[in-house]
């Protein structure tokens, strides 16, 4: 397999391009906003078709893996009754015949599906579903190992560099490779304060890595500040999507529900389509108002109608 494209900062994401230039790919995030049920997350795939994004994602962890040792058998209060974490853990974890209805739904729907593995057993359970690409948590940024495995499989990574410093960065964009990743600019904070969004971070990603296309995980409320990111020039764009802000889970409050979604997407699409190509010109559209408003033509002739 291979993620090649004839141009260095453009990424495949099946059947879909991404990078400068091309319309920004949006990803809803479902994460584990699901908490382990299906129809849940058969609602959340629909309201992500609905608004009009590429594609949904979701989180894949190997519990015994994933979950410090001493944190086992540790007692907490959830939805469901008290139980040990790494029940929880097990209790919002979709297993194989989930995925297989999640690839079902999504196909039946037309859109994209990927997740986030957490581990390198979490990689070859996703990899048995050929998905367009694979992501790297911002939490997952200094794991060599599932680095490595990673770049291994030929597809597409996102990587989000939420509390990571440059150094550490530099060293995944090294272990990875830098040309089939794209890196996402993160705050990895639920949800996010606007001041230390620091969004200009894009456009030092952009400068520090000029074949590398450059992306937004958004863990923010609100959608103007998802917004000034791809004015700045992401052109990736992943936010947390719920049914209800108010559902248990620690993802929830950083989430858009559908109505936003739905806006956030239409809003993406008017900006990318504002900002044009850069070329300054007259357009068609101007020559009434300027033979109205402007009482002295200039020394060089107007532009003809076209």
């Amino acid at each position: 397999m291979t993620v090649a494209t004839t141009e260095p900062r453009l990424r495949t994401f099946g059947p879909r391009v991404a990078g400068p230039g091309r319309p920004v790919y949006v990803v809803g995030e479902i994460g584990i906003n699901h908490n382990g049920d299906l129809g849940t997350a058969f609602a959340l795939i629909d309201a992500a078709v609905e608004a009009g994004c590429d594609a949904v994602k979701f989180q894949k962890r190997t519990p015994e893996i994933c979950t410090p040792r001493d944190q086992w058998d540790v007692e907490r209060d959830t939805p469901w009754g008290r139980m040990t974490y790494i029940d929880y853990r097990h209790r919002v974890e979709f297993g194989e015949a989930d995925y297989l209805a999640i690839d079902e739904h999504c196909a039946k729907r037309g859109i994209a599906w990927f997740a986030s593995p957490w581990d390198t057993e979490a990689v070859a359970f996703l990899e048995k579903f050929d998905p367009p690409a694979h992501k790297v948590a911002s939490a997952c940024l200094t794991d060599d190992e599932l680095l490595r495995t990673l770049r291994a499989t030929g597809r597409t990574v996102v990587l989000s560099t939420g509390m990571s410093t440059p150094r550490q960065i530099r060293h995944a964009v090294e272990v990875l490779g830098s040309d089939s990743i794209l890196l996402c600019h993160a705050t990895s904070t639920y949800p996010a304060k606007a001041e230390e969004l620091n969004l200009r971070v894009i456009n030092t990603l952009q400068e520090e890595y000029p074949n590398v296309p450059i992306g937004y995980s958004g863990h923010e409320t609100g959608l103007q500040t998802t917004l000034a990111a791809v004015a700045l020039g992401a052109t990736f764009v992943e936010r947390h999507i719920t049914l209800d802000r108010a559902m248990w889970g620690s993802d929830q409050a950083a989430s858009v529900e559908p109505g936003g979604l739905a806006r956030l997407v239409r809003d993406i699409r008017t900006i990318e389509t504002a900002l044009g190509d850069g070329v300054k010109r007259v357009y068609p559209s101007e020559l009434g108002p300027m033979r109205k408003l402007r009482r002295i033509q200039g020394t060089l002739p107007a532009p003809a109608a076209i």
